[in-house]
């Protein structure tokens, strides 16, 4: 494929500079939880030895990153390209992905470090496309051991790796050709993914810490949910107990006395027992997690369809993982948004789920951002991005109708409303001081039913796609 030329990507170096002053006026915004935790963690990997790193716990803030935390766009083109530069598939999606609200709000004002990690899953997801499978493999090792959350989308790159990368040779039909494995391509891949792993946890290893280096990386303990609840299955799930338990005590067919009193609804990090429903343990969500990304790994190893198979192996991963996980952060829904950017400027249908779930998903980052004087802020920076994303994505697929099928419209317009009442008239009423979580609890709920029809919606596009590889083009 020829080269693209430098006059053609002559709008990207405005386009990133604009969006770089932009982030620029928000360092005064930087204060959050999160801006304290990363400044003690520095502080302990400043002044304590590595082998007291996982131990210190005298601030409630410990490091539970992975060791390489602690050291420390090529655009998918389509064919017909259009002359006018901002209704170019290549712009906008530039735009989607450097001007992305979530991420833009996480970073820049509520303060995390998601940036340059989504900008290493990118170019791992990259370099798949332009079949350099080893590179990949490294960006995506070294990925994990900067932020291990990335162990969502694992099981799409360990499928394709070894289905389409060990095995040598296909069939037109999809069917293994047996012979044509390759032991040497797999002792490549496995010498690359351990030697980044003996680099990260070697030290370690060699102390006798892994065991609580692991301890504090994946903290059971905290509980089913996260204080702001991550719009997923088990929000519906912890909606439908508390109506059952509340509809039984009105019933007496339970007694007040024995309900928990530090209920789910109660905004708090902690283990707790269901009322009605059986309670959730950690093991409980990682059976339903596997059986939720199964039909897509076992697609992707039956019906392989090159690199697009595997980003959309990878998109049902993340949301797979996001919807049935323990202990999911609401900030992970944009492990999905930022790929399902790369299908949203190449087909119709794709972008249509691509609105959908990421309104639902920034709204839902909405109470990371809780103060008076965050509220204009995020919400004029969420309509420019909205409006943008919604009038481009139009703009490039005009010819073939509406993205949005009405009842779709119909949820999202919900959003109008539902926001009003909770950032606006509930804290005006009484039941404020009572029940603070109910604005938390309505945003969850609602924002789960998009996430989980955008999750739906893929799966089926994902399963009924035909065998036919369906090429992107990777600059």
């Amino acid at each position: 494929m020829a080269a693209p030329s430098a006059s053609s990507w002559s709008w990207f170096v405005p386009l990133a500079l604009g969006v770089t002053l932009l982030k620029s006026l928000l360092i005064p915004a930087y204060h959050s939880t999160d801006f304290e935790v990363h400044r003690n963690w520095l502080a302990i990997t400043h002044s304590l030895p590595v082998s007291q790193w996982y131990y210190e716990a005298t601030s409630q803030w410990t490091l539970d990153y992975p060791p390489f935390f602690a050291w420390c766009c090529k655009c998918v083109n389509r064919i017909k390209e259009s002359k006018e530069i901002m209704e170019r598939p290549a712009f906008i999606l530039a735009a989607l992905l450097l001007w992305n609200f979530g991420l833009l709000i996480v970073d820049h004002i509520h303060f995390q470090y998601n940036g340059f990690l989504f900008g290493l899953m990118l170019l791992s997801i990259a370099r798949m496309f332009q079949e350099r499978h080893l590179e990949s493999a490294l960006l995506f090792a070294i990925l994990m051991n900067f932020k291990h959350i990335f162990l969502y989308v694992a099981p799409a790159y360990v499928t394709y790796l070894l289905r389409s990368y060990c095995f040598t040779a296909n069939t037109p039909d999809g069917s293994i050709q047996w012979k044509s494995f390759s032991f040497s391509r797999l002792f490549a891949l496995g010498s690359i993914v351990c030697s980044v792993f003996a680099v990260s946890f070697g030290p370690f290893i060699a102390m006798g810490q892994l065991p609580q280096v692991l301890a504090r990386l994946f903290p059971f303990k905290r509980g089913l949910c996260h204080a702001y609840w991550a719009p997923n299955f088990w929000a519906l799930y912890n909606v439908v107990d508390k109506v059952l338990s509340v509809i039984d005590v009105k019933l007496q067919l339970l007694d007040p006395a024995k309900l928990s009193k530090a209920s789910m609804t109660g905004g708090l990090v902690q283990e707790f027992q269901h009322s009605v429903l059986p309670s959730v343990s950690p093991f409980t969500t990682l059976v339903c997690t596997l059986l939720s990304i199964m039909p897509a790994i076992l697609h992707l190893w039956l019906r392989p369809r090159g690199p697009r198979g595997f980003l959309q192996c990878l998109i049902l991963c993340a949301l797979g993982s996001f919807m049935f996980g323990w202990h999911v952060h609401e900030k992970a829904i944009l492990i999905a948004i930022l790929p399902l950017s790369l299908f949203a400027v190449q087909n119709k249908n794709d972008a249509g789920t691509y609105l959908i779930l990421v309104t639902a998903g920034h709204l839902s980052l909405f109470p990371l951002l809780f103060t008076g004087p965050e509220m204009p802020l995020k919400i004029c920076l969420m309509l420019l991005f909205t409006v943008y994303s919604f009038s481009a994505l139009q703009a490039l697929f005009r010819k073939e109708g509406s993205l949005l099928s009405l009842p779709e419209s119909i949820y999202l317009s919900g959003l109008v409303p539902l926001q009003v009442i909770c950032e606006m008239i509930y804290p005006l009423t009484p039941w404020q001081q009572r029940f603070p979580f109910v604005p938390l609890l309505l945003i969850s709920v609602y924002c789960s039913l998009g996430v989980a029809y955008s999750w739906i919606k893929l799966y089926i596009s994902f399963l009924r796609e035909p065998q036919t590889d369906r090429k992107m083009k990777v600059q």
